[in-house]
């Protein structure tokens, strides 16, 4: 049960209905995620702006290395939605459930590439010890596997988001849907 107030897809009008209709169009539906912003609607707007930038724009990082990352992070905050909503998104690509699964145990990076262990061992330590990265370089693990400055920006970023979006889930009570966040367009 969320801890704030929030507007259906059903109830909405205005604005808000018209995010709605927007967002059910292009991701083929409406996902908890969004009606717990529905006291903003244009907050859902740019949330979904900064998503979809960060997510699907061209970049050095795969989108299913985004959506690997994305895993970990909320792996690492306890995050059961984003884990479920982006473990579906990760399957789509790598059709691997058992990767997967271990992926979600936040340090079994093991039967990962290099390149992805790399990815994931950042995100993992950008979400747990933001700090650690004042006295050592972390980024300079990415430069090893080839990432460009352009590269490590998009890898922080993913990161970033995902921290930024955890907090909202788990602080406001966003329930994972009852189809478990599966079924949205890729």
């Amino acid at each position: 049960m969320t801890r704030i107030k929030t507007t259906g897809y059903a109830e909405a009008k205005g604005r808000l209905k018209e995010i709605y209709d927007s967002i059910a169009k292009s991701r083929g539906k409406l996902a908890a995620v969004h009606t717990i912003q529905s006291l903003r609607p244009e907050s859902i707007k740019h949330h979904m702006d900064l998503y979809m930038g960060i997510m699907f724009s061209r970049s050095e990082l795969s989108r299913a290395e985004r959506e690997m990352m994305a895993v970990v992070v909320s792996a690492a905050n306890d995050c059961l939605y984003c884990q479920e909503h982006h473990a579906n998104a990760l399957h789509h690509y790598w059709k691997d459930e058992d990767k997967i699964q271990r992926l979600k145990r936040a340090a079994d990076f093991d039967v990962l590439s290099a390149r992805e262990q790399a990815l994931c061992r950042y995100a993992n330590t950008l979400t747990l010890q933001p700090g650690a990265h004042e006295t050592h370089d972390h980024t300079m693990e990415l430069r090893k596997i080839g990432l460009t400055d352009s590269g490590i920006l998009d890898a922080t970023l993913v990161v970033a988001y995902f921290n930024f979006v955890n907090r909202i889930v788990l602080s406001l009570g966003v329930e994972l849907e009852a189809d478990q966040g599966k079924g949205y367009t890729y």
